[in-house]
């Protein structure tokens, strides 16, 4: 049996070796090794990254069926992060999610979920024809965003559908919310159900101090970790990692086989490899610079007038267990400035890109990529741009017509997403769609939780809900029509 050291680089080196040997391909790619390729992408991609774009074969072993390097290579992973199996990922946390879900559900069965999925889990829905039972996130009015589902919504949710087939949370959310997912995991192994965890946002949080708990630390059955986001893999490249007490591991690589090409590539497969040995050997020191980057970062940001960037006293509030302060959240409405404004701004006057923007503000990443340059630019930038552009709208018109609309009532579930998506559909006046099947995802930001989803009864009471929030200016997304003048319905 082979020792695992976490400071090797199985596939790596597999792939390296084989280069060395001076191979004459005759196998895909068609570039062979860079000398077919145009001189304009030779130009910016090493000659060695293009000799090491290989293929399948006996020595590189095979990501649907690893017996080999890649084995060795993801064996690696589970050992470092405390899973009995981790399979990497090259088409994103969106094909990890999709694999979780089919894995344990498929046609009719139930599965809950938090109402602000991400859209690779209604995708993952969708593929699989469950039916979701969602639960609704808290909201933070002050923010305008969501936070985590409370363990007591989680529960309430498993006692009204028992026969569901598991429970997917969100942990931490893009913002850096985490919820207490111990508590959660607890509840729902109590009823017999499998916990899975989106949890592409956490890939780093094993590594650093007074970070929240990582899913698999938590008792999660299975998570889902976007390496490419945080740490050091290629983006694409994720990690699926699972215990198998609740899960049908062998249907989990067959949803696997499923959703992912059978032609990966190899250079970011290697990027996972190598990950994963930089995580093993240098992640505590540098997951914890980016966290004391980050909150000296959050400390100078909140000493500017008209910003504010939210921290620890946030904790305890509800939906708020912890928080990943590498996820830099800058409120910017006290410039009387959406955070799209603030977006083209810091990109066009300062050249620094956010990581997203919604309607009150703006979010950066501080990574094991960042150092304290990066980190002052970042601040003055910020601080310049009060200077020069607060104070030019008001947002109390806004903040009162989102506090005070009385949110609808969750949607009545008539057809699975898949049903509504495939079936026929045709367009109608928005105005007009009340009692009809919605076939769209309908998403306001703030919050960002979908009003409706496809497959869920229109009521008026969500129209006219939708037009007080349009008429506050609020941004609107999902909907073929973006100006939702229209809606697609279910025939």
């Amino acid at each position: 049996m082979r020792v695992l050291d976490q400071a090797d680089t199985p596939l790596l080196a597999a792939m390296n070796n084989y280069v060395a040997d001076g191979v004459v391909p005759f196998h895909t790619p068609g570039h062979k090794q860079g000398k077919g390729m145009h001189a304009r992408l030779k130009s910016v991609v090493p000659k060695e990254a293009l000799a090491l774009d290989l293929a399948l074969m006996a020595e590189l072993d095979d990501l649907h069926e690893p017996h080999g390097c890649i084995k060795e290579a993801q064996d690696l992973a589970a050992n470092l992060y405390g899973a009995e199996h981790s399979f990497f990922v090259v088409n994103g946390t969106t094909g990890g999610i999709y694999a979780m879900i089919l894995t344990i559900a498929g046609p009719g069965d139930k599965i809950i979920v938090p109402r602000n999925a991400h859209r690779s889990i209604i995708g993952g829905i969708i593929l699989s024809g469950a039916m979701p039972v969602f639960i609704h996130p808290e909201i933070d009015m002050e923010l305008g965003l969501t936070m985590g589902v409370t363990p007591q919504a989680v529960e309430k949710a498993i006692k009204e559908h028992p026969d569901a087939k598991g429970v997917l949370i969100i942990n931490p959310t893009y913002y850096g919310v985490a919820t207490d997912l111990k508590c959660i995991v607890d509840i729902v192994h109590k009823h017999g159900m499998a916990v899975l965890v989106d949890e592409a946002h956490g890939p780093h949080l094993k590594f650093g101090d007074g970070l929240p708990v990582q899913a698999l630390d938590a008792g999660a059955d299975m998570c889902a970790q976007s390496t490419h986001k945080i740490i050091g893999a290629m983006t694409q490249c994720s990690i699926l990692h699972c215990r198998s007490e609740r899960i049908n591991v062998p249907r989990l690589k067959a949803m696997l086989q499923l959703v992912q090409s059978t032609s990966p590539n190899y250079i970011l497969l290697a990027s996972l490899d190598v990950a994963r040995m930089q995580m093993a050997t240098e992640g505590r020191q540098l997951v914890n610079k980016a966290v004391a980057l980050s909150k000296w970062v959050r400390d100078e940001i909140n000493r500017i007038p008209g910003l504010y960037c939210f921290g620890q006293e946030k904790i305890g509030n509800p939906g708020v267990y912890s928080l990943d302060p590498t996820k830099v959240t800058v409120t910017v409405k006290g410039l009387g400035l959406k955070g799209a404004e603030v977006e083209r701004i810091l990109r066009h006057d300062y050249q620094v890109q956010v990581e997203l923007s919604d309607m009150y503000n703006v979010l950066f990443l501080i990574t094991l990529g960042d150092g304290e340059k990066e980190v002052r630019i970042l601040v003055d930038s910020l601080r310049d741009m009060a200077l020069k552009y607060g104070g030019k709208n008001d947002f109390s018109a806004v903040d009162d017509v989102y506090s005070m609309i009385e949110h609808p009532e969750m949607p009545e579930q008539v057809l699975s997403p898949r049903q509504a998506l495939f079936g026929q559909t045709r367009k109608v006046p928005f105005v007009e769609a009340a009692n009809k099947i919605c076939a769209e995802i309908i998403t306001f930001y703030p919050p960002g939780i979908p009003l409706l989803c496809p497959g869920e009864r229109i009521s008026q009471d969500a129209i006219e809900y939708c037009r007080q929030l349009q008429d506050a200016g609020l941004h609107i997304s999902g909907p073929e029509d973006y100006l939702l003048q229209t809606v697609k319905v279910v025939e």
